[in-house]
């Protein structure tokens, strides 16, 4: 399966959670993420991500959650598995012995919402600011970017002031780190 995803900066999630609400929608408690990215040795940030596999290790509300994606189409058209684990530590330790190494932390505030097949997340990045991201799960045979042009009309069609990103949430708190 692959997992597909766009992106955007919301600059207004009041008019967001309104016209959620009119179509029935809304956004769930906030939950605290808390994301340690890893890539492949050799490679590094400025490469493709195309192609190259990552791992994820997330905790969230005292669950760990372990997530392999290797970039298909874009690196937002991702292969994708995952699966719990019992110790955080542990895994860490795992994926670095593995040969990957730690690259970004990410810390958000995530809400979600479901409508149809597409996972709607508001989230505030830490670094990165406010971001809308859509989600949906296509078969490894369908075109992930035929998807992100079906999410990307989706998040149109909401008619709320959104600017696309095309990079990953490592990606953007790395740059808002970068020193000036």
């Amino acid at each position: 399966m692959q997992e597909i995803e766009v992106k955007y900066r919301l600059h207004d999630l009041a008019a967001l959670e309104e016209v959620l609400a009119e179509r029935g929608v809304v956004l769930s408690a906030p939950v605290h993420q808390d994301d340690q990215a890893y890539a492949q040795p050799g490679w590094s940030y400025g490469q493709s991500k195309v192609g190259v596999t990552f791992a994820r290790l997330r905790t969230q509300d005292g669950r760990h959650l372990f997530t392999v994606k290797t970039p298909l189409a874009n690196e937002m058209a991702c292969l994708e598995h995952e699966t719990l684990v019992a110790d955080r530590d542990q895994m860490h330790e795992a994926i670095k012995q593995m040969g990957f190494r730690p690259t970004v932390r990410i810390v958000k505030v995530r809400r979600t919402a479901r409508l149809g097949d597409v996972a709607l997340c508001v989230d505030q990045v830490e670094h990165a600011g406010l971001f809308l991201e859509l989600e949906t799960v296509v078969t490894a045979a369908e075109s992930g970017t035929a998807a992100q042009a079906r999410l990307d009309r989706f998040a149109r069609s909401l008619g709320v002031r959104l600017e696309r990103v095309v990079e990953t949430y490592d990606s953007l708190v790395r740059q808002a780190l970068a020193p000036a």
